[in-house]
């Protein structure tokens, strides 16, 4: 089924409020109405209790990890192969130059700072 078109649910909202007889509702009687739909009335609101079971949020924890790590797409021997090719290519380039601006400023270092 095709969802509304947002001129369709305009309509229908204003529809509803003119069958309820309200010219205007405020935000936080939607947001009420909008919870008793979502959170009935005989299911209390839950509460933060703070610690649970000893051991429970580290197993639940570890758990969680496990999990995730099996979602993970792991790189083949290729894309390693190809990473660690890329990574000893521009060390060895930024080597080059660190080693190349060295030697540049060597005489000026030498005659400016140590005064030789």
């Amino acid at each position: 089924m095709a969802r509304n078109t947002r001129q369709q649910r305009r309509r229908n909202r204003q529809q509803q409020q003119q069958q309820q007889g309200e010219t205007q509702q405020g935000v936080g009687q939607r947001a009420r109405q909008r919870q008793a739909q979502v959170r009935p009335a005989a299911q209390p609101p839950k509460t933060q209790t703070g610690r649970r079971g000893a051991g429970g949020g580290s197993r639940r924890f570890i758990a969680e990890c496990v999990a995730e790590l099996k979602k993970v797409d792991w790189p083949g021997q290729r894309q390693v192969l190809t990473g660690t090719v890329v990574v000893l290519i521009a060390c060895a380039i930024v080597g080059t130059y660190l080693y190349i601006a060295d030697l540049v400023f060597q005489p000026l270092v030498e005659r400016v700072l140590l005064g030789k």
